[in-house]
């Protein structure tokens, strides 16, 4: 008989290794959800670090923004994560980062900058099946609101913890299919990286 723990630690869920690698950044969420022995994460994950001498803390080189992700406390993989990500070409680097937490059977969202508005894809890699779509100018939690049809006010009322449960919960029914493509033919296709820093005032 497998017990389900109320609050589960980070320790006990998939996210444990990455939290042990210093991968969960920035957490606007690192705690567990309302849902019983289920543990949300919203912030950004870590994909390449910089050289660091000695103790000094290097920001990372790569992140994945915008991430919205949940685990079940003992259990070894991620049913659920989504994320923002400026190049298509870095969905090898959140594949590699996430190695063994990824399932055949889990949700994997990403919103890639340079991939063409028009078009939605699945890409399946390391026996994992992602998600690629477009981002248009908006936030992951605003084009998973919409691809997931969940009504925005509805969940305004909500915490943090309960938004990310109704999202992940709403998430992993999701069974819509798309064009496969291979992560080859995905480079192929992708458009030029923008400059995340231009546009900005100096």
């Amino acid at each position: 008989m497998t017990v389900t723990l109320e609050k589960p630690t980070i320790e006990q869920t998939a996210f444990g290794p990455l939290e042990s690698a210093k991968r969960l950044q920035n957490p606007v969420h690192k705690a567990p959800t309302h849902q019983p022995g289920r543990f949300g994460f919203r912030g950004e994950l870590a994909l390449r670090f910089s050289e660091q001498l000695a103790d000094e803390a290097r920001p990372p080189e790569l992140t994945c923004d915008q991430v919205m992700a949940v685990a079940q406390a003992g259990e070894p993989t991620i049913p659920f994560f989504a994320g923002y990500l400026l190049s298509f070409e870095h969905l090898k680097d959140v594949a590699d980062v996430l190695g063994p937490a990824l399932s055949a059977g889990g949700k994997y969202f990403l919103f890639c900058n340079n991939i063409d508005l028009s078009k939605k894809y699945q890409v399946p890699y390391k026996g994992a099946m992602f998600y690629v779509l477009p981002i248009d100018e908006a936030t992951v939690y605003n084009e998973l609101l919409e691809l997931l049809y969940l009504e925005k006010n509805k969940l305004k009322r909500l915490d943090t913890a309960a938004k990310l449960d109704a999202i992940a919960n709403a998430a992993m029914k999701y069974d819509v299919t798309f064009d496969t493509i291979t992560y080859s033919e995905g480079l192929s296709l992708m458009g030029p990286v923008r400059n995340p820093n231009e546009n900005r005032p100096v």
